[in-house]
C-alpha cells in the first residue's frame, strides 16, 4: 500500500470516504473524487490531518472529460496512477410499474456510464505501464434478482460481467491489469437517501435498520486486495452483515 496512488471514485462519503481514509492511513496517497467540493475539500482536510497524503476535483462520473481530468490530477499531483475505485453510485430502487423512467436513465448514466468513462480513462496508463488494478463496486443485486431492482439491479449485473471480461482480456493481452468487484449488501451509505419511490425506500430503510453495517467493512476488503502480491489477482467479494439473509 505504501507509496501506492489510488483514485477513489463516489469518494465524499460513505464506502468511498471510509475507504479512502483507510488507504491513506496505510500509506497510500488518495485522489478523491466526488460532485460534492466541501465534502471532498473536509476530506481532505482530514487525511492531511492525520498524516496522509490527499488531491481532490469535482467529479461527475458521467463526463467523460471529468473522468480524464482526475487521471490526470493524479499524475501531476503524485506522478503515477496504480489504483482506480470505481465507487460513484446510485440505488433509486422502485417497481417496474412505477415507470420511475428518470430514475432508470440516471442509474444507467451513473452505475453503467461511469464505470466505462473511468475505465476508459485509467486503461491506456495501466496497458502502457502494464500494471494497475480496476476495483469496482456491483452489489449483491449484481448477484440474483430482487423485486423493486430491476434496473438498478441490472446495472449491477452490467458491473459484474464487464469486470470479468477487463480481467480475462488483460490475462490474454499481457497487460496484468488486476480487477476485483465487490459485492455489497446492506451497508450504511447515502444509497437510502437516492430512493423516490415511498414504499421502496419505508422498506430499505426498514431493512438496513436492522441489518446494515458500517462502510469500514468494506474498505477493510478494498486494502487486503489492493495488498495482494502484483502476480495475484482475488477478483471477487460478497460482504454484508451476518445477520441479514440477503
Amino acid at each position: 500500500m505504501e507509496g501506492k496512488v489510488i483514485i477513489i471514485t463516489g469518494a465524499s462519503s460513505g464506502i468511498g470516504a471510509a475507504t479512502a481514509k483507510l488507504l491513506a492511513s496505510r500509506g497510500a496517497k488518495v485522489v478523491l473524487g466526488a460532485r460534492r467540493q466541501d465534502k471532498l475539500e473536509a476530506l481532505a482536510d482530514e487525511i492531511r490531518a492525520a498524516g496522509g497524503e490527499a488531491a481532490y476535483q469535482v467529479l461527475d462520473v458521467t463526463k467523460q472529460a471529468d473522468n480524464d481530468a482526475i487521471v490526470k490530477l493524479a499524475k501531476e499531483t503524485f506522478g503515477k496512477v496504480d489504483v482506480i475505485f470505481l465507487n460513484a453510485g446510485i440505488m433509486p430502487s422502485s417497481p417496474l410499474s412505477a415507470l420511475k423512467t428518470d430514475d432508470w436513465h440516471e442509474m444507467v448514466d451513473i452505475n453503467i456510464k461511469g464505470v466505462l468513462n473511468g475505465v476508459a480513462a485509467v486503461l491506456p496508463t495501466f496497458t502502457a505501464q502494464k500494471a494497475g488494478q480496476v476495483i469496482a463496486t456491483s452489489s449483491v443485486a449484481g448477484l440474483k434478482a430482487y423485486p423493486g431492482s430491476a434496473v438498478y439491479g441490472g446495472t449491477k449485473w452490467f458491473v459484474r460481467d464487464f469486470m470479468e471480461v477487463l480481467r480475462i482480456e488483460s490475462a490474454m493481452e499481457g497487460t496484468h491489469i488486476r480487477t476485483v468487484t465487490i459485492y455489497p449488501a446492506a451497508i450504511h451509505t447515502e444509497l437510502l437517501n437516492t430512493i423516490s419511490d415511498k414504499a421502496t425506500s419505508t422498506g430499505m430503510h426498514a431493512l438496513y435498520e436492522t441489518h446494515g453495517i458500517s462502510p469500514d467493512r468494506i474498505a477493510s476488503v478494498v486494502a487486503f486486495a489492493i495488498e495482494q502480491p502484483a502476480d495475484t489477482t482475488v477478483s471477487e467479494f460478497t460482504v454484508g452483515p451476518t445477520t441479514q439473509p440477503w
